[in-house]
């Protein structure tokens, strides 16, 4: 994580105050992807811009709706993460109630979402966001105080659902909804047409924010990757079909930001930034030209990625960059089908680290498939690559219901709770993280009991083969100075970067 001046927030004299609480609202449109992590005597605490929501209610207002929007990365209680506060934060909501999470945060969304529906029982609940995705339909059938899950791009979706629901329209002609019939099954209905200009969309609803209270700015250059890496959680969002926006709308929206409140770093969230050598030429050039005086940080792909591409980018204010290496096992690789393997990582990665001032590196470990041998492997590359200069991120295996690890689990491997042990991914803010182990208990162990009885619901909190596999393997990492610090906010240590922009 990134300290000091990387992660300063911008100043300027005339930032946008947070927009009046909107009257009479269509739509009340809640965002709950934050970064909110506890230790045994700190939180650490990131406030990311919400993209998604801010896209969608974008689209809502064009069409003539009135929406209002709620960052509960703004809440202000003591414990965000008491199902009291998360109904005080929604008081008064509009007829249609959207709760936009991802998967780390689907258990404490699903349990807030029942008590605001006890509270306004004449309330429409929406389940959006990434959170529910592989696992709508068994959240319809499992709890009944949902009414709607969304899936696929919302822009269009977005509007034909809150038609439909205002003019008492049926909702079997609206696409990109998971809902019941008039029998109770759960019914999908088809996602709309993607989009395929991504320029059209329009700017995320700044003006329903403070953009002066966010730690780090986030932009996308795309949606979506044609990979089929099988842990990906990503790809199969937006059915592995990339499309992109206009280098010129991208530099263009960096000015706004630049000279609206100061912004001068950016994070491309889009994994696949570096989709081709002349797409991101393109930018460079485009940026250059612009004069804009900014940094930024983007995901780059090993098997995309070459000398010029590299300069090029740190010509034009690239300060870092971040490879998913994920394995150093060629075996493992070809069986996750990157698409490169451990010689191309080292070349690569080699190169990066004297081109740019950060250098990322991603790993994932605890595959059900990865031997000893193949882990001893990934280990040395990992340690290899820490002594050239690269930052080592790895990742608990995170086993979430569209990846196709997941789908494709076999059988007799055991899934198992284990909570002392979470992936990264997978960390909510209730638990207590300590030197090396998580504590769930306290106040908020029975989230974690929710999770353990509904396993193929949550089945990113559930780790393969613990002892066997995933202990072992966690012993070595710690031997080799990962996971040993209490709090990654003092920069004691690698770690996991899955949810930092720094």
């Amino acid at each position: 994580m990134a300290t000091g001046d990387e992660l300063r927030r911008p100043v300027a004299p005339a930032a946008p105050a947070r927009a009046v609480r909107t009257a009479n609202p269509d739509l009340t449109l809640v965002n709950l992807n934050m970064l909110y992590i506890r230790y045994a005597e700190a939180v650490e605490r990131e406030r990311h811009l919400p993209l998604g929501p801010l896209y969608l209610t974008t689209a809502l207002e064009r069409a003539g709706f009135k929406v209002d929007f709620r960052d509960y990365q703004f809440c202000e209680a003591s414990d965000p993460f008491d199902l009291a506060s998360m109904v005080e934060f929604c008081a008064d909501p509009g007829p249609v109630l959207g709760l936009s999470c991802m998967a780390n945060l689907l258990p404490f969304t699903i349990l807030a979402a029942r008590e605001l529906k006890q509270r306004y029982p004449d309330r429409t609940i929406v389940l959006g966001g990434v959170g529910a995705k592989g696992v709508e339909r068994l959240v319809l059938e499992r709890f009944p105080w949902i009414d709607l899950v969304a899936h696929g791009e919302g822009e269009r979706a977005g509007v034909d659902l809150l038609r439909a629901l205002r003019n008492g329209g049926d909702l079997a002609r609206v696409p990109g909804v998971f809902r019941r019939d008039a029998a109770g099954l759960v019914v999908e209905n088809p996602p709309a047409p993607r989009i395929l200009e991504l320029d059209d969309i329009g700017r995320p609803a700044y003006h329903h924010v403070d953009l002066t209270r966010y730690d780090a700015y986030g932009m996308i250059t795309s949606r979506g990757c044609p990979y089929p890496c099988t842990f990906c959680s990503v790809a199969p969002v937006w059915g592995r079909s990339p499309t992109y926006r206009s280098p010129q709308d991208v530099v263009a929206e960096m000015r706004e930001l630049h000279e609206a409140v100061g912004v001068d770093l950016f994070l491309f969230q889009d994994e696949f930034f570096v989709a081709s050598k002349p797409r991101v030429l393109a930018f460079c050039e485009e940026l250059r030209r612009s004069g804009l005086k900014v940094r930024w940080k983007a995901f780059g792909r090993v098997n995309l990625t070459d000398t010029e591409t590299m300069r090029a980018m740190a010509r034009t204010g690239c300060i870092e960059i971040r490879y998913g290496v994920e394995s150093g096992s060629a075996k493992i690789l070809e069986r996750t089908r990157k698409g490169f393997g451990p010689e191309d990582s080292v070349r690569v990665v080699t190169e990066a680290t004297t081109l740019f001032p950060r250098v990322d590196s991603f790993f994932i470990w605890g595959f059900p498939f990865e031997t000893m041998a193949d882990f001893h492997e990934t280990v040395f590359q990992m340690l290899s690559f820490r002594l050239v200069g690269s930052r080592i991120l790895p990742s608990l295996l995170c086993l979430l219901p569209q990846t196709e690890v997941y789908q494709s689990l076999e059988p007799e491997i055991p899934l198992e709770f284990c909570p002392a042990l979470l992936p990264e991914y997978m960390i909510t803010g209730h638990e207590t993280l300590g030197i090396g182990v998580v504590d769930t208990g306290g106040k908020h162990a029975p989230i974690f009991d929710f999770i353990r009885r509904h396993p193929d619901v949550f089945p990113g909190f559930f780790l393969p083969d613990v002892e066997g596999n995933i202990r072992p393997k966690f012993r070595i990492l710690q031997e080799h100075g990962f996971y040993r610090s209490a709090n990654r906010l003092l920069g004691e240590s690698d770690s996991c970067g899955a949810h930092s922009p720094g």
